[in-house]
């Protein structure tokens, strides 16, 4: 038996100003055939599991399309066609297959009606190509808004159990099962999803915290139940204006679709019997620093507005003003700003100059920094990292790095990509050492946490500004549903649909 396997992976901000174009894709991951093979072998991703889970059971896996890129804006509509034009021919050019595995994001948003909903319309192209009867089985991020369209196109839906996602190999395996055991008959996969009109803060979206823990272990307990397959709560992505935008639930079961439905409705239940334990608090930049300043260091302060793991800018300075602002510390952060590397970097190490840096993206990110800095040292930008990290990929890459320090005990490393901060690489590798700071800012909210967590004694979540910020209160929404929870005062039968 043959298997094909398609994944189409990105976290689309509509709010976030940078468009995400085709360019994007070419440069971090646009695969076909077996570029894909070499690409996850002996890796953490779900991409991984699915080979290794098939291969295990001898069954021919088939790898046809893979594109990813970092999280950004609303993909281009010419983007759009051009991605769903190579998959399908490369799907065309892989010959007769039994079964699909395949990698949506969940969050993939596109311009205009047809691809708003990106994940549903390559899923729904996808069955009506295949038929029927051909079992489809799909990994998605927790940070997805699942549509109708996609679940009713696929015969199983699992989404990553952890947040920071440390588990997506281990749901490529669980997947690559279910595969197997369908095709030999021993199984029939159905599906059904629960759609309240609720979101859950991202601030509240640990899983091993409360209050998502409670709502994890009820769907950990639904799984000794007979018949049950698999199940997955649906955090959501509050930063994609789409119809779908909001939480969910699934629950896959060996053929019994009332148990399914009902299972997942039990799961948001929770969920709205709980709802505004899920609406989040909120910690300034004066009082994160404030805090951090005066506790045991070093103190992580996650800038949630500058999540670029939600796909914003990486360029905020907010935390960085006030750290410099004060001289009394010292800190270290991140900036995506290129001209201010090249201007560093042709500087040489050990210059002196003065830098505008950062803020440099957009308006929604703070006034860019404007300091004197030494040069301290430059890099090329990449490494490795052995461990598993949320996202499940092993190789980074921040491009040409120049770090500079100011005179108020503010580290700055200035690269020339946008970085997600989930491998401690972006200290160390650039010949730094996370126990010399009392700060470290790291821009995310629960993705750095496995990274950072064991050299901070502390992590504060800091409510920034941005195109990721905490609040999605704060976002002007043209396609969300109403009335919807925490937008809208409304009664817990009002919001489940």
């Amino acid at each position: 038996m043959r298997v094909g396997i398609i994944s189409l992976i990105h976290e689309s901000n509509t709010f976030a100003s940078t468009p995400t174009t085709i360019d994007l894709f070419r440069r971090d991951g646009l695969l076909t055939g077996e570029e894909i093979r070499a690409e996850f072998a002996d890796g953490l991703h779900q991409g991984t599991g699915f080979l290794e889970g098939l291969a295990e059971e001898d069954i021919e896996a088939v790898p046809i399309f893979h594109a990813a890129t970092s999280p950004s804006g609303t993909i281009t509509k010419q983007t759009c066609e051009e991605l769903i034009g190579l998959m399908f021919e490369a799907l065309d050019e892989a010959g007769s297959l039994d079964g699909f595995l395949v990698s949506p994001h969940g969050a993939n948003a596109g311009e205009g009606d047809d691809y708003r909903d990106l994940d549903g319309f390559w899923l729904t192209k996808l069955r009506d190509q295949v038929g029927a009867d051909v079992p489809i089985i799909c990994v998605i991020d927790p940070h997805a808004n699942v549509s109708e369209r996609m679940i009713s196109a696929c015969d199983a839906t699992i989404a990553y159990r952890s947040n920071p996602h440390l588990d997506q190999k281990e749901r490529g395996l669980e997947a690559a099962s279910l595969m197997v055991r369908t095709l030999r008959g021993e199984i029939r996969p159905v599906q059904r999803a629960s759609f309240p009109a609720f979101g859950i803060n991202i601030e509240r979206q640990g899983t091993t915290l409360w209050p998502c823990l409670p709502l994890y272990e009820l769907a950990n307990g639904q799984l000794a139940r007979p018949d049950v397959l698999s199940n997955s709560i649906v955090l959501g992505f509050p930063y994609s204006d789409v119809e779908e935008m909001g939480s969910s639930a699934i629950v896959v079961t060996d053929g019994n679709v009332q148990l399914a439905q009902q299972l997942a409705a039990e799961l948001t239940d929770y969920m709205l019997a709980n709802k505004d334990d899920f609406v989040g608090e909120y910690i300034t930049v004066e009082e994160a620093v404030e805090q951090a300043v005066n506790s045991p260091g070093p103190v992580c302060l996650l800038d949630m507005g500058d999540n670029v793991g939600g796909g914003s800018a990486a360029d905020s300075t907010l935390i960085a003003h006030e750290i410099h602002r004060r001289g009394d510390t010292t800190g270290f952060v991140c900036l995506f700003d290129k001209p201010s590397q090249e201007q560093a970097r042709a500087a040489g190490v050990g210059a002196r100059l003065t830098l505008t840096m950062g803020g440099k993206t957009d308006d929604m990110h703070g006034e860019p920094l404007v300091a004197e800095v030494t040069v301290k040292s430059i890099h090329e930008g990449s490494f490795e990292e052995s461990e598993i990290r949320h996202g499940g990929y092993t190789h980074f890459d921040m491009g040409p790095t120049a770090v500079v320090v100011t005179d108020t005990g503010l580290t700055i490393s200035l690269t020339s990509r946008r970085i997600v901060p989930v491998s401690l690489g972006v200290v160390t590798s650039i010949d730094l050492d996370p126990a010399d700071f009392q700060i470290l800012v790291a821009k995310g909210v629960h993705a750095p946490v496995a990274a950072f967590e064991p050299v901070c004694k502390t992590l504060l979540r800091v409510n920034t500004a941005g195109a990721t910020a905490a609040d999605m209160r704060t976002f002007t929404y043209q396609y969300r549903r109403r009335p919807m929870h925490p937008f809208e005062v409304v009664q817990v039968d009002e919001i489940q649909v």
